[in-house]
């Protein structure tokens, strides 16, 4: 089962500095993919092997990384809900797939700000991504992402409702809670960055619903923009780069991604807000375009279709490089296998 899933060939040897390639807005040498997750019945089918809770903490992530390898990816992306690292607590909400952004809000005023158990980015297993260099493959780098982003976890903490008001109607208060979320995810990702597995960061943020940001440019810039370009300067100290994977319509805000905060790649693209083709042709000489095949694409195509729009892709860029192939988000148990095998499959075909 497992060899139906070869991207590239059954001896495919992961070469990480292709993907650096097309981050640094230049031509691969060959077609390149970009993945943010699978699920984990994929990844089961992909490595061959089952979770086993009583194996060893490198175990799953061993697993993962044998996942990426078999589907032709040059790395593999440690997500840090995955690991022991930094997390924000929240309240458990009754609603596990679907809920209200204004539901477990457990930052109300000044009083639960301060009670508020913080955690200390210093605490976690970092080791983790150390010991992994026993499983990694030669040419394979890690890529780090947080457990949520900025924006992200101020409204698990506050509530979408509440965070719109607070910061017309407290200031100080909203200025403080976006920066004890931010520094901690800054604190974050200076200790990930500055890990030799790890080859790359991506931080994970939500912007944007359909058609607009979720909030004003002018908020974004005043509250949540200023620790991105941080975090951003911090992987660049490392000499690293950056990817800000955010879903939603960042049109707006496109030139502070690029030319503010200085991300070298962005994810998430939807055809109903900005179809990756018209992504590349708007942006690819500015910032590397990665993914985009779109998710209800993915779901409801066909294989030829997928394959056809996928080669189309890759012959796009063929040229001028800065794309990697993938989805539009990541990869749900709900895309077909031989959906996902198509998309992959196209850099057999370029």
């Amino acid at each position: 089962m497992r060899k139906e899933f070869y991207a590239r060939s059954e001896h495919f040897t992961p070469d990480f500095e292709q993907l650096l390639k097309v981050l640094q807005q230049s031509v691969p040498d060959r077609p390149v993919l970009f993945e943010y997750a699978f699920n984990d019945r994929l990844a089961g089918l992909l490595s061959g092997e089952r979770l086993n809770e009583t194996e060893n903490r490198l175990a799953p992530f061993r697993r993962l990384i044998r996942a990426f390898t078999q589907a032709g990816y040059d790395y593999t992306t440690i997500s840090a809900w995955r690991t022991k690292t930094l997390s924000f607590p929240k309240k458990e909400t009754a609603q596990k797939n679907s809920r209200s952004l204004n539901e477990g809000a457990m930052i109300t005023d000044r009083n639960s700000y301060e009670n508020y158990p913080w955690p200390d980015p210093e605490t976690g297993d970092y080791d983790l991504y150390y010991d992994l260099r026993s499983v990694l493959p030669d040419g394979m780098k890690l890529i780090a992402s947080g457990n949520g982003g900025l924006l992200e976890n101020v409204i698990d903490l506050v509530g979408f409702e509440k965070i719109s008001l607070m910061y017309m109607l407290d200031e100080p208060l909203t200025t403080d809670i976006f920066n004890a979320v931010g520094s901690r995810l800054l604190r974050f990702y200076e200790i990930v960055a500055s890990i030799d597995t790890i080859g790359a960061c991506i931080v994970n943020d939500d912007w944007g619903f359909k058609n607009q940001t979720m909030f004003s440019p002018d908020m974004l810039r005043r509250w949540v923009f200023p620790w991105h370009k941080k975090i951003v300067q911090a992987v660049h100290r490392q000499g690293k780069p950056a990817i800000l994977h955010s879903c939603g319509q960042v049109k707006d805000v496109m030139d502070d991604i690029i030319d503010e905060m200085q991300y070298d790649g962005k994810h998430s693209f939807e055809d109903l807000i900005t179809p990756v083709e018209q992504a590349y042709d708007l942006w690819s000489d500015r910032i590397a375009i990665l993914g985009g095949i779109d998710m209800d694409f993915l779901a409801r195509g066909t294989p030829a279709e997928i394959k056809h729009r996928s080669i189309h892709m890759l012959e796009r860029s063929a040229g001028k490089g800065a794309y990697a192939l993938g989805s539009g988000n990541s990869i749900p148990d709900y895309i077909p296998d031989e959906n996902f095998r198509a998309m992959i499959g196209a850099v057999n075909s370029v």
